[in-house]
């Protein structure tokens, strides 16, 4: 299936050129444009109607896996058409959009025109270019190869990239659908419900239990709502600093996470997908296996996975394969174990490593795809469920004061 790209492009002669094309991918059309001649500075999905991305002032400067995942791929292009390096952190410094970005690359330029190595550069700018970048660019320029190891890192991030867009694109909808129903019921109890209210008072009657509750959850909104959101926000934000500073809170987090009903199993591939992919490609650009793993442990989002990955690191060590630890683990499915032990007794454990993370890349996207297929009519139900329930509350007296009209008369 053929996608269409915006592409902005340099000619040898320095002539910049603007246009579309159409690709099964970035790397595919990336690999057309340099086949022309042209060396590609932006290559991006076009959008087309209520599907083109939205730019919100003031929150654009986020530095997502996509604009690491593009830098990487217009890096690999001009480097491997023999443009020197300086120029080409030039052009990325002058093409990128993002704030952050664009004076991390300054400081790179700065720092490689000084004389320091790519790799050192980057890794000064820890908060933007992630370990995996720099370990592979350092592993290239030991080895010689940084068109490839650069190369390596476009696939590896476009691929993180479209991963996580697939689980993005999955919760969108129930994220919609739950934030529409907290404003509607929010003002129908702040709006609604006080107009109610004063005709059953001119009405008389004695008002049934569920209305008396709404109406004085009602009276309470105006001090109760601020003050649960504010607590929740708070709440949220002591707990994610107990996150970052303290491991054992994190460890089990994340291992509560994993226990997750229909969630847990997600998360538990995407962490497999992750930490297979990135091993793989740290070892296949000749990282030495003990640094890889030091690399990867940070990289899967888990850290069920890193404590894990330390005691790999361990038994790599001691000499022991990297099988015999990963068994001790239940987050390691038997069929990744015994693909990594093919792979170690074979010599090419990168390539099982990378097919182990195809396939857990498409269950990944099997799975978000049942996910949306099955939340969307519980959302559905979900919503018949709060509008009914407020409808009923709100009609429940008019029956009470038909019946105390019937019995007066």
């Amino acid at each position: 299936m053929t996608m269409t790209f915006d592409y902005e492009t340099i000619s040898p002669d320095g002539s910049r050129a603007k246009g579309k094309i159409e690709a099964k991918s970035q790397a595919a059309a990336a690999a057309t444009l340099e086949q022309q001649g042209l060396t590609p500075l932006k290559i991006a999905e076009a959008g087309t109607g209520m599907q083109k991305e939205i730019a919100i002032p003031g929150l654009g400067g986020r530095i997502k896996t996509r604009d690491l995942a593009v830098l990487a791929r217009q890096f690999a292009t001009m480097t491997s058409s023999g443009m020197s390096l300086i120029r080409s952190l030039a052009i990325l410094e002058e093409q990128n959009e993002k704030p952050k970005l664009r004076e991390a690359l300054r400081d790179v330029r700065t720092d490689v025109e000084g004389g320091a190595q790519l790799s050192s550069a980057l890794a000064k700018h820890d908060r933007i270019f992630p370990q995996l970048m720099v370990a592979m660019i350092r592993a290239g320029e030991t080895g010689g190869f940084l068109d490839g190891a650069l190369d390596g890192i476009a696939t590896t991030l476009e691929k993180e990239a479209a991963l996580k867009g697939k689980v993005k694109s999955a919760l969108t909808y129930p994220v919609i659908v739950l934030a529409f129903s907290l404003i509607m019921i929010v003002g129908v109890i702040v709006f609604i419900v006080p107009v109610f209210e004063k005709m059953f008072k001119s009405l008389g009657g004695q008002l049934p239990l569920p209305t008396r509750i709404l109406v004085v959850t009602s009276h309470q909104m105006w001090w109760a709502f601020p003050l649960v959101a504010g607590t929740t926000i708070a709440g949220t934000m002591l707990f994610r600093r107990e996150l970052r500073n303290k491991p054992s809170v994190r460890l089990a987090f994340d291992a509560f996470k994993l226990r997750l009903p229909v969630f847990g199993k997600l998360l538990q591939k995407i962490a497999i997908s992750r930490f297979t992919r990135n091993l793989g490609t740290l070892l296949s650009v000749g990282v030495p296996v003990i640094q890889a793993l030091e690399v990867v442990g940070d990289t899967t989002g888990n850290s069920v996975i890193t404590e894990a990955t330390k005691d790999i690191q361990q038994a790599v060590r001691d000499g022991q394969p990297m099988t015999t630890p990963l068994r001790k683990h239940a987050i390691f499915p038997a069929m990744v174990t015994q693909m990594i032990e093919v792979g170690e007794q074979t010599g090419q454990i990168s390539t099982m490593l990378d097919k182990v993370a195809d396939f857990y890349d498409q269950e990944v996207e099997d799975a978000t795809e049942a996910l949306t297929a099955s939340i969307e009519p519980i959302m559905v139900v979900f919503m018949g469920v709060i509008v009914g329930s407020m409808v009923i509350c709100l009609y429940l007296p008019m029956f009470t004061i038909y019946q105390h009209v019937q019995g007066t008369s």
